[in-house]
């Protein structure tokens, strides 16, 4: 996959990807990102990116014609079909559903916006999307960008070492993921489900199974509610409900 960022710091991203399951994505020639700087489309002594809102207000809002500029330069390096994505409160919330859908495709450009925001007709002629990571403000779209980046490469084939772990990850079945142990046995007192050691692996899954769903149920129902469970969750999910009430 080739993702493209369009950021006023390009560090940000680059320095990311030396790591963990990134860097290897990187180094196995699975993922390529590259970055387009909008100061680099400036043309005045400043390399100006920003400018006071029309209409008043706190802030500064990123310019259309370098911003722009940078979108077009960037997504010309893009395969047909990969969409411009801003990173954006206003935006669709981004979820492993939405992750998935991006993973099957040639590409994608991120958009990390600064400042309050950015001009408007940047939206209207440079963007097909708009995603959000949640329900909070941060600095700048980088950290989001990498988020959305990370979520979708874990996804792609070949990057994780056991192709299980993307499928069993939390929301990959509409569920929070079950717990984990290791070594050792007992910890301070505290012992590995008997279950984890029996071998019997119906009997793990079935456990794991009704893990998550109560984990599910208790910490966020609303996933709960939006879920498409398989017919062994619904049924697990009916017998906790049963033994809660």
């Amino acid at each position: 996959m080739k993702i493209e960022v369009v950021t006023l710091f390009p560090s940000m991203i680059t320095g990311a990807l030396a790591f963990g399951v990134l860097g290897r994505a990187v180094e196995r020639g699975l993922l390529q990102v590259g970055t387009e700087d909008p100061r680099a489309h400036t043309s005045d002594v400043h390399r100006t990116v920003d400018d006071r809102p029309y209409g008043g207000g706190p802030g500064m809002v990123m310019k259309p014609e370098p911003l722009l500029a940078a979108i077009r330069a960037a997504h010309a390096r893009l395969p047909a079909g990969s969409p411009r994505v801003y990173l954006s409160a206003q935006g669709e919330r981004f979820g492993q559903a939405q992750a998935q859908e991006l993973a099957g495709l040639p590409g994608m450009l991120l958009l990390a916006g600064r400042y309050e925001g950015v001009d408007e007709r940047v939206i209207e002629l440079g963007i097909d999307r708009e995603l959000s990571v949640g329900d909070y403000v941060v600095s700048g779209g980088e950290l989001p960008a990498l988020t959305v980046i990370d979520a979708v490469a874990r996804l792609l084939p070949g990057v994780l070492g056991d192709e299980r772990s993307s499928s069993e990850d939390s929301f990959a079945q509409g569920l929070l993921d079950w717990p984990h142990y290791t070594r050792p046995e007992v910890f301070e007192g505290r012992e590995v489900p008997p279950v984890l050691l029996s071998g019997d692996h119906a009997s793990i899954r079935r456990w794991r199974l009704r893990q998550a769903v109560a984990r599910t149920w208790e910490r966020r129902p609303d996933v709960i509610d939006r879920a498409r469970l398989q017919s062994e969750a619904r049924d697990v999910l009916d017998e906790f409900r049963g033994e809660k009430s």
